[in-house]
């Protein structure tokens, strides 16, 4: 039996109970002793009247002094709890509620206090504010510059917990387990040579670089030891994957060519000048040796055009090739051959393609340029008197794509761009011609008159890229790149029974189904959580899957949550969101409100999750066992916590006010010495009731 079971009904419902008992105990005592001397006595009229009342008035007056005190005292007390529950956990939430009953004259005493207490953290604040400013100014600067970096950096401590990422690393491994706050490196680079060299790098930071297998890439990390530090450690990461494929694939295959060809060159010259020593004379050996050199000959012209595809395939492998979107190409050779005026339009279905951008631009505004000062001597007419300049247009061919440039005019002359392209292009590096920026992006260029012979084109055929739509919007950067405090945390490996309930990591979650009867059949529609690391949510470290739950959702929950059967038709099943959903929890404890439904609704489907589990509906029913209302929205009403428009029965917005009230009830805890994970379970266990066991 659980002290639960031994204390019995709540205070609040007992207190009732024993008052209608008095009283129902006191009326029929009354009643029955009324009785009793009325039938002795035999009194009449008035003297009747009064015997009754008289034997009433002691079950009456406990009645009314029942209500008097509920009224006047006992509500306003459990108001007056809220008040201080809400007071310690949301000391800056405005409460404009004064003590009632005989509790009034409380309230300018509680209005002063609860002001002072802000005034404290005011000044306090104020105090902090002038220190930090400059601190913060600081780490603004460096979070910025740190964001802008392309190359891929995590900083860990010497548990391996990150402390800090970029943003590049977050791209780094899109589509792949993600970098976040507190999580071990281990989830994200799992080689153990890793783990060792990071064991045994040198207190002076001097780097060391590994090559780690990741998937299906190589990745050069290169990692240091952080000067003046706990143990902390800097990794920087780099895809060697197209460097280690063009080492052992073109690069390889060019050495194999080199060797054939100079086998048949040496064969070539050794023939021919045996041919020569035996002169003009007609023999047998002359023969051979002519035989040989016909066979070498083309031999050696294919090991010539081999070499130069795989010259062409070093070209387009090569690091300055990158993916360009048409659409932005047009706009930026626009803006470099006039920023005051718009002189290409794109038209057609924007593309994809690979190229070195810059030189591409400075390429065409040299043609165009060239052409320009040709025109007077009798050159190509570009453009068209209406000021219709240009039209920029891609079509797709095999493995290619044409970059069409067309204006109303005539082509331009074989000759003309023959001429062009010896000249250097001043504008880029090293001022190479048209033809080298041609070669390197292993192509040509020529012009052609269309149907009807109004327009013209410039077509540049260029490598495609197996890309589709337009490029992403840029996104603003996530809020949580860096927490150094979980340097502080302990060790990850320690047992979590003793560990603070601050030094938790935690993962707060919600679940929409199908319906309430999960025992016969309703499941989940959309699963969502979030995590919180050194006492604090991390607002974009989200987990948010809706769920396919394979048979119709009912109206009824339709109408709560607002997910149709049309919603979640394309969406994956539940026993694949449940396996991502266990790669995010990682190590952390979970926690929910009415944790018992939702854990009901993700066992059994073949993924198991055997960390510890909180309920707040179970914390916030043993912290105040008088008050009513434990649902997610009395408490946070009570709390002063504020559903964003549209979130509330959303899975992900439900998790995040779980996570904020863990906040606001985690000083309560700690007040009541209920500090760490073990204890903490143990309160939750004596307050366990099935009578919220379908509470939304």
């Amino acid at each position: 039996m659980t002290r639960r079971e031994r204390r019995g009904l709540p205070r609040r419902q007992r207190l009732v109970g024993l008052w209608l008992l008095l009283s129902g105990v006191s009326l029929a005592g009354g009643a029955l002793f009324a009785a009793w001397l009325d039938s002795r006595l035999g009194a009449a009229g008035w003297e009747r009247a009064a015997l009754w009342l008289g034997c009433f008035s002691g079950g009456a007056t406990i009645l009314l002094a029942g209500l008097v005190l509920e009224r006047m005292l006992f509500t306003p007390l459990r108001h007056l709890q809220a008040q201080l529950a809400r007071l310690v956990a949301s000391p800056d939430a405005h409460d404009e509620r004064p003590p009632r009953g005989w509790l009034t004259g409380l309230g300018p005493d509680l209005a002063r206090v609860r002001e002072g207490w802000r005034a404290d953290r005011a000044r306090l604040a104020g105090a902090r504010e002038e220190g930090a400013r400059e601190a913060a100014d600081t780490r603004q600067r460096l979070e910025a510059l740190l964001q802008t970096l392309h190359t891929p950096l995590l900083l860990c401590d010497r548990h391996r917990r990150i402390l800090l990422f970029n943003a590049a690393a977050e791209r780094f491994f899109d589509g792949e387990p993600a970098p976040g706050l507190g999580k071990r490196l281990d989830t994200l680079l799992p080689a153990a040579s890793l783990q060792s060299t990071l064991d045994r790098l040198p207190d002076d930071g001097t780097p060391r670089e590994l090559l780690l297998p990741c998937g299906e890439r190589w990745l050069k990390a290169a990692l240091r030891r952080v000067g003046q530090s706990d143990g902390e450690s800097l990794v920087t990461l780099e895809d060697a994957t197209r460097a280690w494929r063009t080492e052992v694939g073109v690069r390889a295959e060019l050495a194999t060519g080199l060797g054939d060809l100079r086998r048949r060159a040496a064969s070539l010259a050794g023939a021919a000048d045996a041919l020569k020593a035996l002169g003009t004379a007609d023999s047998p050996l002359r023969q051979r040796l002519a035989g040989a050199i016909d066979e070498d000959g083309p031999a050696l012209s294919d090991s010539i055009a081999r070499l130069g595809r795989l010259v062409d395939d070093m070209q387009r492998q090569g690091e300055q090739l990158s993916p360009i979107w048409s659409n932005d190409f047009w706009q930026a050779l626009d803006e470099r051959l006039d920023p005051s005026r718009r002189l290409i339009t794109p038209v057609g279905m924007p593309s994809w393609f690979k190229g070195d951008a810059p030189a591409l631009i400075a390429l065409l505004d040299s043609l165009l340029s060239y052409l320009e000062t040709r025109q007077p001597a009798g050159g190509a007419d570009i453009g068209g008197p209406g000021g219709e300049y240009f039209e920029g247009e891609i079509t797709l061919g095999n493995k290619q794509v044409y970059l069409d440039l067309i204006w109303h005019g005539k082509a331009i002359p074989d000759g003309d761009l023959a001429r062009w392209q010896r000249l250097p292009l001043d504008t880029l590096p090293l001022a190479p011609t048209a033809a080298e920026v041609l070669r390197q992006h292993a192509s040509d260029i020529w012009s052609l008159t269309d149907d009807g012979g109004k327009r013209a084109r410039l077509r540049l055929p260029l490598p495609a890229v197996a890309r589709a739509g337009p490029p992403a919007r840029a996104v603003p950067p996530r809020p949580e790149f860096h927490d150094f405090g979980i340097a502080g945390l302990p060790s990850p490996d320690e047992p979590r029974a003793g560990l603070a309930l601050a030094s938790l990591d935690i993962v707060a979650f919600d679940t929409e189904t199908t319906g309430l009867a999960l025992r016969q059949g309703d499941t989940v529609v959309s699963l969502g959580a979030c995590r919180i690391v050194n006492a604090r949510v991390l607002a974009d470290d989200t987990f948010a899957q809706r769920v396919n739950p394979g048979r119709p959702i009912s109206p009824e929950s339709t109408a709560i949550h607002g997910i149709t059967d049309a919603d979640v038709s394309d969406a994956p099943p539940l026993s694949e969101v449940l396996t991502d959903f266990r790669h995010y929890l990682g190590d952390a404890v979970l926690l929910a409100h009415n944790a018992s439904f939702d854990m009901l609704a993700i066992s059994h489907q073949g993924v198991e999750f055997a960390m510890p589990v909180l309920d707040i509906l179970l914390i916030s029913r043993a912290l105040d066992e008088a008050l009513d209302g434990h649902d997610l929205d009395s408490l946070a009403a009570r709390y002063a916590i504020a559903f964003p428009p549209g979130t509330r029965h959303t899975a992900l917005g439900d998790a995040r006010v779980t996570a904020a009230l863990w906040l606001a009830l985690l000083p309560r805890l700690e007040a009541r010495g209920i500090d760490t994970l073990d204890t903490l379970l143990a309160l939750q266990a004596n307050a366990i009731d099935t009578e919220d066991a379908t509470a939304p």
